[in-house]
């Protein structure tokens, strides 16, 4: 009884305190949430699974997913779902005899015309004997690989159909941070899954010719290739990558940008292969601490180059070591990405302009363009032999001169060879062997020159030295 008096009193008081919900606001609430529903019924027919084959010899102990094996967190989910487990036990290497196709892998793609051009990644069809493109209402066509550009990771496939449904292609430059995209793909071979998220990032470094678009969309093994898509259904990205330390979900996903991949499958279409630009320079970024201690201000802008070919086209142009790259054909370089891209996007035999920094001031040189190699030799490195010695200097470095006949042979007019290290330089890095060439801005001769440069340094501010390790120079910064 009195329970029910005080209900009564307190009701129109608790009334009063509690928000009044309406209809009306209960649906703006749901209005704010997207709805997936429409975009994946239009754009998941052009979605496609790609498996992909390899032969082997018949009595090879092959993995129906060579990239699994039993200690991997992945191998009880495909011993548990997927017909034809992996068999147990230890693998053989291919055999001599009769040979019989295993599976070799799983992906996603999407068509981009009627007639059958399928994009998706490189890694996908790499080294597969037999492409199989399957659509979602169960048809099967085998694919041909009309080219493929590991630098970006994009492949172009074709299948024998025409009527095919295909994707609408977006515009990368007007997607922002924080929108909805979703993925749709075939991850671990369960084709046409759709997961969704925000753009977590734009222009992510990770690739060399690559600005990748960063998301937190679900992508998971078998997504790579598949379409990441904006909220008008229009493909804005090939999911590519994942950043994962279990091999699953991490909340971190690479996406190509769609406009740098169908620049890439155009040229694959007219002649099978990617032709870009190249001058031969090795490249960093500039940092704020050098950008101060070489004179080129705030902010750290521009490509620092760290090493030249030799007979190069930026060596013939007069690029040298410790030069920063400003502009190349009137763009600005902001960041050393920049650089191998705009390059890259270069007509090979181009006359070009560049803007450079260096000593303090900017200049002007003309480069022509050559074409970049299919294969991207790496520079072999050398170590020089380090000469015993006491550290001399307020640096805590032990130079020498450097014989003529060494200076001809590294390129350089001048320099100092480190013969010991302690103190502040060996903090920085710095190690017998070392090269000197520079120090703010100012060429190092002789270690005469040097040492006595290094006792006028203000102990206050911090000094950057060009250094030559190799074949590849960089700026290091030594610490006060």
């Amino acid at each position: 009884m009195i329970r029910n008096v005080v209900a009564v009193l307190l009701a129109p008081l608790l009334a009063l305190s509690l928000p009044l919900v309406t209809p009306s606001a209960r649906a703006q609430a749901t209005q704010v949430l997207p709805d997936f529903a429409d975009l994946a019924d239009r754009a998941g027919p052009a979605v496609v699974n790609i498996r992909t084959t390899a032969r082997v010899a018949a009595n090879a102990g092959a993995l129906p997913f060579p990239d699994i094996d039993e200690n991997d967190p992945m191998y009880e989910f495909f011993r548990r779902f997927f017909p034809n487990p992996p068999q147990q036990g230890p693998r053989q290497g291919p055999q001599q005899g009769p040979r019989r196709e295993v599976p070799r892998g799983l992906g996603s793609g999407f068509i981009i015309s009627p007639d059958g051009y399928v994009m998706t990644n490189a890694h996908v069809v790499e080294g597969a004997d037999d492409i199989t493109v399957t659509l979602t209402d169960r048809r099967e066509f085998k694919g041909k690989v009309i080219g493929t550009d590991r630098r970006t990771d994009v492949a172009l496939v074709k299948i024998e159909a025409t009527g095919l449904p295909n994707v609408k292609i977006g515009d990368v430059n007007k997607l922002r941070v924080g929108e909805w995209v979703v993925a749709i793909g075939s991850p671990f071979g369960l084709d046409n899954s759709v997961t969704a998220g925000i753009v977590s990032a734009k222009a992510r470094d990770t690739g060399e010719f690559l600005p990748f678009i960063q998301t937190d969309v679900a992508v998971n093994p078998g997504n790579s290739g598949g379409p990441l898509l904006n909220m008008r259904g229009e493909v804005v990205g090939i999911n590519s990558q994942i950043f994962t330390t279990s091999g699953g979900y991490n909340g971190i996903s690479f996406a190509i940008p769609i406009d740098e991949a169908m620049n890439v499958q155009q040229q694959l279409r007219s002649s099978g292969r990617v032709i870009r630009g190249r001058i031969g320079v090795g490249i960093e970024g500039v940092s704020k601490e050098i950008a101060e201690a070489i004179g080129l201000g705030a902010p750290a802008r521009g490509a620092l180059v760290n090493s030249v070919e030799k007979d190069g086209p930026a060596s013939k142009a007069g690029v040298e070591p410790g030069d920063v790259i400003l502009r190349f054909d009137g763009r600005t370089i902001e960041r050393s990405t920049d650089l191998p891209r705009i390059v890259g996007a270069t007509k090979p035999g181009t006359n070009s302009t560049m803007t450079v920094f260096r000593k303090g001031s900017q200049r002007e040189l003309k480069v022509q363009v050559a074409e970049l190699p299919q294969d991207r030799p790496r520079a072999a490195r050398t170590a020089d032999s380090p000469k015993p010695a006491v550290p001399a200097n307020a640096l805590g470095l032990g130079v020498s001169d450097m014989p003529a006949d060494k200076l001809k042979e590294l390129g350089v007019r001048g320099g100092v060879q480190v013969d010991a290290v302690d103190g502040l330089a060996a903090s920085a890095g710095l190690r017998p062997g070392d090269i000197i060439t520079q120090m703010n801005s100012v060429e190092v001769q002789n270690a005469r020159q040097f040492n006595e440069a290094v006792a006028k340094l203000d102990p206050k501010k911090d000094v950057a030295v060009l250094v030559r390790r190799g074949e590849a120079s960089r700026f290091v910064i030594i610490r006060r």
